[in-house]
């Protein structure tokens, strides 16, 4: 078990291009974290599948490096851990707005069904070396977007970006803390379905070629999604982007049975 928790130290920018990009060139040139990157803007913000992610001034924007976090296989458990601590710091900043916020499978956070942060995890090298990437909506979020989004001002709450990175170094040095390497990940996933939104409602998810639907089960010991398709079988899904499902879209049948280690593993 390691020593108790610590809030890693921050560098501040005013402006980066993207504040992952600068926290693995900084582990190219010798940084071994942790290391908080954050920034007052990002000009070449990133989200997941290479989008561009808006970084204007009054959100935040911030990374966390860290070196050999845990061993390969556990590494992207760290997805998990990082949404419950954007969503302890959330919480810790917006009270009122606590029974609306949710976490969505696997790396963002809902605020009354719309997303109001973001979570982008890169990696390179051996033993690796992480960036955790995160977003939050406080004063400004994206017009349009495939999937709503809203930020805490639109939300009736004035959230101070100085106050929620404190916040968030708190929550995620007790989060890493209580994962403890992958040991503690049983732990990290009842905290996470605890806060999960859309358990047992019927979803959409979009994979590399192909779409499925069902009805979202729960995530599997390794943080998988666990999908009820619409003929009772489960569906194992590694990675995907997840939607709430299309007006006509057919009941998942009823039923639950466990996903057995035949399961497909969809990519």
């Amino acid at each position: 078990m390691p020593g108790e928790p610590g809030e890693a130290p921050v560098a501040f920018l005013d402006s980066v291009d993207s504040t992952n990009a600068e926290a693995l060139r900084r582990a190219r040139a010798g940084d071994r974290g942790p290391l908080w990157i954050a920034a007052a803007e990002q000009t070449a913000g990133r989200g997941r599948r290479g989008r561009s992610w808006v970084s204007p001034p009054g959100n935040l924007h911030a990374s966390l490096l860290l070196t050999d976090p845990a061993p390969a296989a556990a590494a992207p458990q760290l997805a998990f851990v990082a949404g419950l601590a954007v969503h302890d710091a959330c919480v810790a900043l917006a009270p009122g707005l606590a029974a609306g916020l949710a976490l969505k499978w696997p790396n963002d956070v809902l605020c009354r069904g719309a997303k109001i942060a973001g979570i982008l995890i890169e990696g390179e090298g051996e033993p690796v070396t992480v960036a955790i990437g995160i977003g939050v909506n406080c004063r400004h979020h994206p017009a349009a977007a495939e999937h709503p989004a809203t930020d805490f001002a639109e939300q009736g709450t004035a959230v101070a970006v100085g106050a929620l990175l404190a916040a968030l170094r708190r929550a995620m040095a007790e989060r890493l803390f209580q994962w403890d390497r992958g040991a503690g990940f049983a732990a990290i996933r009842a905290g996470w379905l605890a806060r999960a939104g859309g358990i047992g409602r019927p979803i959409r998810v979009r994979l590399a070629e192909r779409e499925a639907s069902g009805r979202f089960e729960a995530i599997d010991e390794t943080g998988r999604l666990i999908l009820r398709r619409g003929d009772g079988r489960c569906e194992i899904i590694t990675a995907g982007e997840v939607f709430p499902a299309l007006e006509g879209t057919p009941p998942a049948a009823p039923g639950l049975t466990a996903a057995g280690p035949d399961a497909p593993l969809r990519r």
